[in-house]
This record gives structure tokens, sequence and C-alpha cells, in this order.
């Protein structure tokens, strides 16, 4: 597969794509290669959300139940309430 329709990794797609925002954002692109890069963004935008989607399902965090044994359980993020004082 080439490299346009598909990056060897995260970190290759987001680099990619920041390279494409950073070209969108000088606004001195001809209007079609605009376009181009916009089309090729969104798909790398797509491609970043679904890898993180499958890597959030893959992680999950072993608990002791009140048997005393552990359990794998879903990985959930804590609320965020804030900037907390001391």
């Amino acid at each position: 597969m080439s490299k346009a329709s598909k990056p060897t990794d995260f970190e290759t797609a987001l680099k990619e794509l920041e390279g494409i925002v950073e070209q969108l954002e000088n606004g001195e692109l001809p209007l079609e290669r605009a376009l181009e890069l916009f089309e090729r963004g969104v798909k790398l935008s797509r491609e970043c959300q679904k890898r993180l989607e499958e890597a959030e399902r893959k992680v999950e965090i072993l608990l002791k139940n009140a048997s005393g044994e552990y359990e794998a359980v879903p990985f959930e993020e804590p609320l965020d309430e804030g900037p907390q004082s001391l």
C-alpha cells in the first residue's frame, strides 16, 4: 500500500496531519492543492481517531474485587473537576 492510503503508525499519521494543518494555516496554497490537503487531513484525522479508540478499548486496569481476586475492568478517565486549590 502507498503512504497516502495507510501511514505506518499513529505517530507518522499525526505528524503528517500536523504538517498539513501548518500548510493550510499558511493560506498561500492554490485552492485545488488546499482541497487535496484538506481531504488528506480528514482521512488522517479519522484514522488517528480510530486508532485512539482501538487503543482505549485495549487499556484495562487490574483491580482486586471484594473477594480478593483480580479482575480486569475497562479504563475510565477521571472526571476533570477543574483546578483544585491546596
